[in-house]
């Protein structure tokens, strides 16, 4: 493989952190190594394969980049921190016009509050921000002004987006002259609906919408509209529509196949509409995305966790070049991000256990693959630490899926401090792949598990429905039965044991000190979840207050003696609390409650809140804030 030479010097340049040669290697790496956001990502091919749009990051400067691979030159488009201002998403219109989504934040009266809207940069012509949308006599100002139905194939200036500028929270769809900025109504505001899906010709087939919990897929025709699909949220009969093939007529979308989600797909014009089943597996739910062939346009696989390289493809085509990058980088997770019209030019992403994550250009003529760069250039192979998937029984017999990472000490028969990182969501779960945190601790000589306890996705529907109004409950002891398992197995010092993770995973490790102050002796949570009955009243402001009912409960006792903050009193453990304080997701009212709560108590309790972060730690600064804060926290609660 070549080195992309060109590419790689304006990293150089920007001061983009690179190793010194021979430079002697140092244990452990600083924070910035894992923690920083990704040297570069997100890329995007033009359609012709001529030009990259990717972001690069400067010391947590987010930059975005087109370069031209043909005349080897770079423009700086925008930047962002992810404090103020945010590179949401870009995606190429045509061969000339990127269109970008940015998110600023605003100040009204004192309110500081998220808005997104949509700009065009041209490469040919401005060569500057130009916004796509302009306001008219009569319109309702819309929040978000950032969504795209779709970039209408056969009219590279025009795309179809959806916008609430007459019934708040009720978009209509316009097609909008990205040049121009005209746009002409294509489908009024309906009632209840709140999304739409157009095919890939560009035309607006499907209404989304939820009358309170139940959620609709209408199909629109020339006779109106008509129910395809209705379902209750939470019900074994959801359905998730992921797409349309070339062929109109051909719609595909996941729904339950002997107990876990598979992927179907019928023909709307079929009088009965049967369902054609295309994938199942028989250990974890299909939930991934459709694989579109940029020479035929035709849909060519979709992507599945559990598949080689998490893709499953029927294009030949596509299935003999994976092939390919298998043999050529053995032994990875190798991903086709974008290719050409022509088939000819792709990006490529390969991670493994000796790659934290790299970016390829191919070229199939050429036969060529050149080296692009990394996402964390720091940690090389020598900083890469062993992840292994485990499983163990739970006190019910469940078996219980997880991921364990392991610090370079490890040494037989002498058991480890140990961290327990349950994810948020909780209808979420956790990869095998490069995650920084868990890679961070382990470098710092913690053996880590994430375990994707009963509640968490991709195990079938009743697993996961396992967390719906259980919290802190059978869900929560399973972060006991993965401390026990690993100190059964002689890995885990039973003296050495805390809890951390963010968002529920926050709340589950302040109930595992609740709950099981005997195995955790210490925890730590970012944006945690510490009051249950505030997290249902507060989404009475908004449009999905009924399916927070039917997801946590209404029972007000039931809910407080689930929730953290009823328990100050008696936690004995200590405590790390870390929030932001713009956090949109999970208030700051949680944290800021609880560390009153146990400081009123006279608890061990440290709390750090981040001024104007948010619930992702999307800006640089504070993660690594955070990390250093967590490891300070465990190092005294655990090593000294």
């Amino acid at each position: 493989m070549r080195l992309f030479y060109a590419l790689l010097l304006q990293f150089l340049v920007l001061g983009a952190p690179q190793a010194a040669e021979n430079a002697p290697v140092t244990l452990p790496l600083p924070v910035e190594a894992y923690g920083s956001l990704p040297d570069l990502g997100r890329f995007e091919m033009t359609p012709d394969g001529s030009k990259l749009a990717y972001v690069m990051n400067n010391q947590g400067e987010l930059t975005l980049v087109i370069y031209d691979l043909e005349q080897r030159k770079q423009q700086m488009v925008a930047k962002g921190d992810n404090k103020e201002v945010f590179l949401n998403y870009f995606v190429w219109a045509n061969d000339e016009d990127l269109l970008i989504s940015i998110k600023d934040i605003k100040y009204v009266r004192g309110v500081r509050f998220a808005v997104t809207r949509l700009f065009r940069y041209s490469i040919n012509d401005e060569k500057k921000l130009m916004p796509v949308l302009r306001t008219q006599p009569g319109d309702n100002e819309p929040q978000f002004q950032d969504n795209i139905i779709s970039l209408l194939p056969d009219e590279p200036e025009e795309i179809l987006m959806a916008l609430d500028y007459t019934v708040v929270n009720q978009p209509a769809v316009y097609r909008v002259n990205i040049k121009s900025k005209k746009r002409r109504l294509i489908e009024r505001p309906r009632s209840n609906v709140h999304g739409w899906i157009a095919d890939e010709q560009g035309k607006v087939r499907i209404a989304i919408g939820r009358d309170e919990t139940t959620q609709f897929y209408d199909l629109l025709g020339d006779d109106g509209r008509t129910r395809l699909f209705e379902f209750e949220v939470f019900s074994p009969e959801t359905v998730t529509i992921k797409g349309f093939d070339l062929d109109p007529d051909v719609l595909y979308f996941t729904a339950l196949h002997e107990g876990r989600d598979a992927l179907f797909r019928l023909r709307l014009s079929d009088p009965k509409r049967e369902w054609e089943l295309v994938y199942a597996d028989d250990t974890y739910d299909v939930a991934g995305s459709l694989v579109y062939s940029s020479v035929s346009g035709k849909v060519a696989g979709f992507t599945h966790s559990n598949a080689p390289d998490s893709r499953v493809y029927w294009d030949k085509d596509l299935s003999k070049l994976q092939r390919s990058l298998a043999a050529a980088i053995p032994d990875a997770f190798n991903s086709i991000l974008d290719m050409s019209r022509d088939g000819n030019s792709y990006l490529l992403y390969s991670e493994s256990k000796k790659d934290s994550g790299s970016y390829f250009i191919g070229n199939r003529k050429a036969g060529s693959l050149d080296y692009i760069g990394s996402r964390y250039p720091q940690v090389d192979e020598a900083h890469m630490h062993e992840t292994r998937q485990i499983s163990f029984k739970a006190k019910d017999g469940l078996v219980i899926e997880g991921y364990l990472t392991l610090p370079s000490n490890v040494t037989a028969n002498k058991p480890m401090p140990t961290i327990i990182l349950p994810h948020g969501g909780p209808h979420a779960r956790d990869y095998d792949g490069f995650d920084y945190w868990s890679q961070w601790f382990a470098e710092q000589g913690y053996l880590v598990l994430q375990p994707n306890f009963r509640g968490s996705s991709g195990y079938g529907y009743a697993f996961e429905m396992a967390a719906l109004q259980q919290w802190g409950k059978a869900m929560q002891d399973d972060l006991q039965d993965a401390a026990n398992y690993l100190i059964a197995e002689g890995l885990a010092d039973e003296k050495r044991i805390c809890a951390v993770g963010a968002s529920y995973g926050g709340y589950a490790a302040l109930m595992a000190v609740v709950k099981h102050p005997q195995t955790f002796k210490c925890a730590a949570g970012f944006g945690s979840v510490t009051d249950l009955e505030l997290l249902v009243s507060r989404s009475r402001a908004f449009t999905n207050h009924k399916v927070v009912k039917a997801q946590l409960g209404s029972d007000s006792d039931a809910l407080e003696a689930s929730s953290p903050i009823s328990h100050a009193e008696k936690l004995s453990r200590p405590v790390l609390l870390i929030h932001g304080g713009d956090d949109e997701v999970v208030n700051v009212t949680h944290s800021r409650d609880m560390a009153s709560a146990l400081k009123g108590a006279g608890k061990d309790v440290q709390y750090i809140e981040l001024e104007h972060g948010d619930h992702h730690l999307s800006h640089q600064a504070h993660r690594l804030k955070t990390l250093s804060a967590i490891k300070a926290f465990l190092d005294k609660q655990l090593l000294l």
